[in-house]
């Protein structure tokens, strides 16, 4: 095994007129992503680093979630707070995988569906998901490096809650 990606889509936002890039998480949203940390944290999924979409849910997803793990993430973490992973397709998330270095073992991906829920059908199910809800989170186990991450190159299931 190369690494693990953690591909997570942002918990419950607000839904509202406005910028759409600063819907904020609502009150069941805040709840989601600190249980969706407490499981990554059982789980032994610490992140080494965190690709994570620039909007203001999906930054408050990580950073509730990332409280909730006993001690922090892994020691040496980094987030890389990207503006392409928020309206991204999921060539675009596959490709900002393939340019995580080599030595991150295990990375975190916090976006918004379609595309996050593409990402994880590409390894869970062979491309068919029909629901991945708002916390979701799916467990990605590579035989590949970051480099050459792509469909049918690891093995995942969902992280259940």
């Amino acid at each position: 095994m190369s690494g693990r990606l953690v591909i997570l889509r942002h918990a419950k936002a607000e839904h509202g007129t406005g910028d759409d890039h600063a819907r904020r998480l609502t009150e069941k949203g805040r709840a989601q992503a600190r249980a969706v940390g407490l499981r990554l944290a059982e789980a032994g999924l610490l992140p080494d680093r965190a690709i994570c979409s620039t909007a203001a849910r999906t930054r408050e997803t990580l950073e509730l979630a990332l409280g909730e793990m006993p001690g922090g993430p892994a020691p040496g973490f980094e987030a890389e707070y990207e503006d392409a992973a928020y309206a991204a397709d999921v060539d675009t998330l596959f490709d900002l995988v393939n340019l995580v270095p080599r030595e991150v073992g295990t990375l975190l991906l916090v976006g918004h569906n379609p595309a996050v829920a593409q990402l994880a059908s590409a390894f869970v199910d062979g491309g068919t998901f029909v629901s991945f809800p708002p916390a979701s989170a799916a467990v990605v186990s590579l035989e590949v490096d970051w480099l050459y991450a792509a469909p049918g190159t690891g093995t995942g299931y969902l992280l259940e809650g």
